[in-house]
């Protein structure tokens, strides 16, 4: 990714760059169109991320279905973030689409920070210990009103039969590669534990290094609320594979209290996003799954011992 453009990662993406961003805030929000604008290297796949002078942030939906997410944030952020022990995005505009860009989006204030890395961290199992506490305050704020999961087999935080159709034709994809035996019956136990039974609870959803920020060594914030809902609370477990491991990850675990059911959903949960990601970004963006092999190793190694 340039200073100016975007590589696309959807086939229906449409095209971002920053002259495009200059445009939008020159017409819409005149009192920052001075400001240097520059893409954000480790932007994600809903939006685009670029950094607006010092101290904003401008995001932009790539895709019909990732717009929304402003909207939410304005709705949900401001009542979050007082209950929260991290620092969480600041939405402060939505933007209008216009005949060069056809969905809303945001301007927000810059978090700083650099995305999670495991091996920077001053101790791996404090910072498993402040991120299960940051799931914990979020998990006992009140849902009334709150957004729930869509009928999508990709919505998080939800029951994992539906995403089995798609697990298998990835695993079948993929049949050359990993012990299939082994990954199909890792999946199945996890199938087998059922879904969530208790009341939803707020998760944020999508607790990967490129959203959880730190710096000096220690946690500074968790962005990107686009899949924050009241759901499956297991849904937040991801981050026990994705940030942590080893001791890490057992001090995550012990922290949360986390019941055997929901670890397993967690793992499953996992395991099929890495399985289902792999084939289709190899091609678009195979920086981002060029772990996954190691990554879904771990995760039948974690399976594997349990038996």
């Amino acid at each position: 990714m340039s200073e100016l453009k975007v590589d696309k990662l959807h086939d229906d993406e449409v095209d971002i760059d920053v002259p495009l961003v200059a445009r939008l805030l020159s017409e819409q929000f005149p009192q920052w169109a001075h400001l240097p604008v520059r893409v954000v290297p480790s932007s994600g796949t809903d939006n685009v991320t670029f950094r607006v002078g010092t101290e904003l942030a401008a995001r932009l939906p790539r895709t019909a279905w990732a717009q929304g997410q402003v909207e939410k944030d304005l709705t949900w952020l401001p009542r979050l973030a007082p209950q929260l022990p991290l620092a969480v995005p600041q939405p402060l505009a939505l933007g209008s689409p216009n005949e060069q860009f056809p969905f809303t989006w945001g301007v927000y204030r810059w978090l700083e920070g650099t995305p999670f890395q495991l091996d920077q961290l001053a101790d791996p199992s404090a910072t498993a210990r402040e991120l299960a506490a940051f799931i914990h305050c979020l998990q006992q704020i009140d849902t009334t009103g709150a957004p729930v999961p869509t009928d999508d087999p990709f919505s998080r935080g939800t029951p994992l039969a539906p995403r089995d159709e798609l697990f298998r034709a990835a695993v079948e994809q993929m049949r050359d590669e990993f012990d299939t035996g082994l990954v199909l019956a890792a999946w199945e136990a996890s199938l087998a534990v059922g879904p969530w039974s208790g009341p939803p609870r707020w998760i944020h959803g999508d607790l990967m290094p490129g959203n959880v920020l730190m710096a000096d060594g220690r946690l500074t914030a968790v962005i990107d609320f686009a899949t924050a809902r009241a759901a499956d609370p297991a849904g937040d477990l991801l981050a026990a594979w994705y940030l942590f491991s080893g001791d890490s990850r057992q001090a995550f675990r012990d922290a949360l209290e986390i019941d055997e059911h929901a670890w397993v959903r967690a793992r499953g949960w996992t395991l099929s996003l890495k399985m289902i990601a792999l084939p289709y970004y190899r091609v678009r963006n195979p920086e981002a799954v060029r772990d996954s092999p190691r990554f879904i190793a771990e995760l039948l190694a974690d399976f594997a011992a349990e038996q």
